[in-house]
């Protein structure tokens, strides 16, 4: 016991304990259970017997083993040296503890022949087992908490990291399910009117449509919202890609030939919420949350991780070895709109 407590430990010998209401070998079960090693000291008694025939010692020994506890005896190197007071007196008692014994050396075991041989020899190995099979051991009430909460910050910890790391990849990706959404190279019919002078100086109002790829509409109009773009300057965005993209379209309408002063194109309010609308379910823009005054009654409008993203691939300028083969690709890509 002496030699266990300088190791720091907390010995529970059952001779410890006093009487309980429970059963005794289910106090020596618990017991056993809360402990971190088991050591036994084996003398030249066997002890009194169990329930199952054999003595509460090797009852103990034969459980320890089957909960997995690290387990190691200490077995007296001559018996019959000890006094008669500390031995078996009969021939059942001596063959019952032989057997335990030779059973013992099956595992771990060391050998000791007096009280001060036995401490240090429980000192020295019981230092090697810890050391081998180490264990959780016990801690000061006052540090469990702080023990308990430092182990689940680090574990929350942990969880925010991984939702940041998935909340950046989010940001910088298409939203699900909008592979199933019209974008890109596919095209959109614009419908949009504009007004026109006649060779007779006749005023007149037209109305049109053109197609143009998704592409298009962003690449006119991303720029708007590098920083912030209200709704009124998304729709002279849009009046102006309507005017520059349609060019192609109208110069093949007939009854435009001759006319003049063509001016104030303005996309349809219907076209305008739908190009919007399909901007931000492609994950492309979103509103601004940046406060503003409660006096500001406008809505605004800004690109996306992911939409600056694509911005910046749409509008970056590539190495001149590299510029050919897009040039081409937007020129198919405007022969098609036309």
């Amino acid at each position: 016991m002496h030699a266990l407590l300088e190791l720091d430990c907390i010995p529970s010998g059952m001779e410890l304990f006093p009487a309980a209401n429970e059963d005794q070998w289910t106090l020596i079960k618990k017991v056993i259970d809360e402990c971190d090693y088991y050591l036994v000291i084996c003398g030249g008694r066997y002890g009194s017997l169990g329930p199952h025939g054999y003595s509460y010692t090797e009852m103990e020994y034969r459980y320890a083993l089957e909960s997995g506890k690290p387990v190691i005896a200490f077995l007296h190197k001559d018996p019959q040296q000890l006094p008669v007071g500390r031995c078996e007196q009969t021939d059942e008692g001596r063959n019952r503890l032989k057997v335990f014994r030779d059973f013992i050396q099956q595992k771990m075991c060391k050998f000791w022949d007096s009280p001060a041989d036995l401490g240090s020899v429980v000192s020295r190995s019981f230092v090697r087992l810890t050391k081998t099979n180490p264990a959780v051991g016990w801690v000061r009430a006052d540090q469990i908490t702080d023990t308990l909460v430092a182990a689940e910050v680090l574990k929350l910890r942990k969880n925010i990291e991984d939702l940041e790391s998935k909340l950046r990849e989010a940001r910088l990706s298409a939203p699900i399910g909008s592979e199933r959404l019209s974008q890109g190279s596919d095209l959109f019919n614009v419908e949009y009117k504009f007004e026109s002078v006649d060779q007779k100086s006749q005023g007149w109002t037209w109305t049109l449509d053109f197609d143009v790829s998704w592409n298009h509409v962003f690449y006119d109009i991303g720029p708007l919202m590098i920083d912030e773009a209200t709704e009124s300057e998304l729709r002279q965005g849009l009046n102006k890609m309507v005017r520059e993209r349609s060019r192609a379209a109208r110069s093949k309408e007939e009854r435009l030939t001759g006319h003049k002063s063509i001016r104030n194109f303005e996309i349809s309010e219907h076209d305008l919420q739908t190009i919007k609308i399909q901007l931000r379910a492609l994950g492309l823009i979103a509103k601004s949350e940046k406060a503003r005054s409660v006096k500001d009654p406008y809505t605004y409008w800004t690109l996306t991780p992911y939409g600056d993203q694509v911005l910046t691939t749409l509008r970056a300028i590539p190495k001149e070895d590299e510029t050919d083969e897009m040039d081409e690709a937007v020129e198919q890509e405007t022969a098609r709109e036309g």
